[in-house]
């Protein structure tokens, strides 16, 4: 059993589904602030919920890719190509760091949509900024093929 197919077939389905969730929540998220004056409902709050949560899981999935299982990390590491090659610079330096970025803020959103009954431009563009980063460090051209 080859754990490292397993886990980049795991990223890979995630990956598709977090493409969900996140054009859910920013449907979500302006459909509150633009349609029910700011009042946060249900649908929200779960669609923020569940991008929260797989976001969290698809992070911790690619880390275990990149840090356990990734024998390209290593040799782009070693050979000193990390920074110089765009693949590599792309794949373990600004992927990794862009998710983990737009998931702390989908954990901040989470937490103001939880705790506020409406929300404010900053927690708009907070997530506009959390699916902004998600679609910059998404690898559209291995996903569809470019």
């Amino acid at each position: 059993m080859d754990f490292y197919k397993i886990f980049l077939s795991a990223h890979k389905g995630f990956g598709y589904l977090e493409l969900v969730l996140v054009a859910l929540f920013i449907i979500a998220l302006l459909v509150t602030m633009f349609g029910f004056s700011g009042k946060v409902n249900n649908f929200l709050k779960k669609t923020t919920l569940f991008t929260m949560i797989f976001f969290h899981i698809q992070f911790l999935v690619g880390i275990c890719l990149l840090f356990i299982f990734s024998p390209g990390f290593k040799v782009a590491l070693d050979s000193g190509t990390l920074m110089s090659n765009a693949y590599s610079r792309f794949q373990y330096i600004e992927h990794p760091f862009s998710m983990l970025i737009a998931a702390i803020l989908m954990t901040i959103i989470n937490k103001k949509v939880k705790s506020n009954d409406t929300i404010s431009l900053g927690i708009v563009i907070m997530g506009l900024i959390a699916a902004g980063l998600f679609a910059f460090a998404f690898p559209w051209a291995k996903v569809f093929g470019a």
